[in-house]
């Protein structure tokens, strides 16, 4: 029996990199999946390649009644709202802040941040009313550190550290757990636009990253799946309010911080 059996879930930016990933191992785990994205093309062929297991419903993340709407397909079709993964993201409005608009600001934002909340507060009734289940939503190494992302990323991505451990201490006596991951820079058609000058470009982006961690491997969506499963299943039942970095200790092994242990 798989580590998610019997789990209905709701992977927002569930269609490509981190959160495709997650939906292939909840799948291969035993959850039954909807795939909430704004890539119909996307989310269409990856819920057709699993089945029966998994459906796309296309969702806005920051319109309300769209992740209503993915939630709604959850439980009519599965059964219950098991697992609500907040993962959709962009990397948003870069540049001095001085010269950031508002309205990039405020679209970066309604993305990163706004669509957490959302989600968040769609799911918990839901769970809260079952007695059961788990928010697990994706933040950042930037959400953790300045300087690893652009100004407004990197605000949205504390928000959501913010946000999450407050839900957790309200969330807890009802059965309900919520967590964060903090992905550090990971393979994706994502980061390969922003690395390789081409979303495509995978083999080109693995190895400019890779060059930037520890043992010269960068984390791929599988790697950050595992946390997932953990969070999502039995096996992290006593994991709440709880921030998970997945980086290696990249910025921990910073210059900085081992110039005082030499290597070996």
């Amino acid at each position: 029996m798989g580590r998610m059996q019997g789990k209905n879930c709701v992977v927002t930016g569930g269609a490509r990199g981190i959160g495709e990933g997650i939906v292939r191992r909840y799948v291969a785990e035993g959850a039954r999946c909807v795939i909430a994205d704004i890539d119909v093309e996307m989310g269409e062929k990856l819920a057709a390649e699993l089945g029966d297991d998994a459906i796309f419903v296309r969702c806005d993340v920051t319109s309300e009644s769209d992740i209503t709407a993915a939630i709604d397909a959850c439980v009519t079709n599965f059964g219950s709202l098991d697992v609500m993964i907040n993962n959709a993201g962009i990397s948003g409005v870069t540049g001095p802040i001085a010269d950031t608009a508002l309205e990039d600001y405020e679209r970066t934002m309604s993305i990163l941040l706004t669509s957490v909340f959302l989600g968040t507060k769609l799911a918990y009734p839901i769970m809260k009313a079952q007695g059961d289940g788990v928010i697990i939503n994706t933040s950042s190494t930037a959400g953790v550190q300045g300087g690893l992302g652009p100004h407004v990323y990197t605000a949205a991505k504390h928000g959501v550290i913010g946000l999450s451990k407050s839900v957790a201490v309200e969330a807890a006596p009802n059965g309900v757990r919520v967590n964060v991951i903090c992905p550090g820079a990971t393979l994706s058609s994502l980061t390969a636009a922003i690395v390789a000058g081409d979303k495509d470009n995978l083999e080109a982006a693995y190895e400019r990253l890779s060059s930037k961690y520890p043992g010269g491997k960068a984390p791929k969506p599988d790697d950050m799946a595992n946390a997932a499963v953990w969070l999502g299943s039995e096996e992290g039942r006593f994991m709440n309010g709880a921030v998970i970095v997945m980086d290696l200790g990249k910025e921990v092994l910073s210059d900085r911080a081992v110039k005082f242990y030499p290597a070996g």
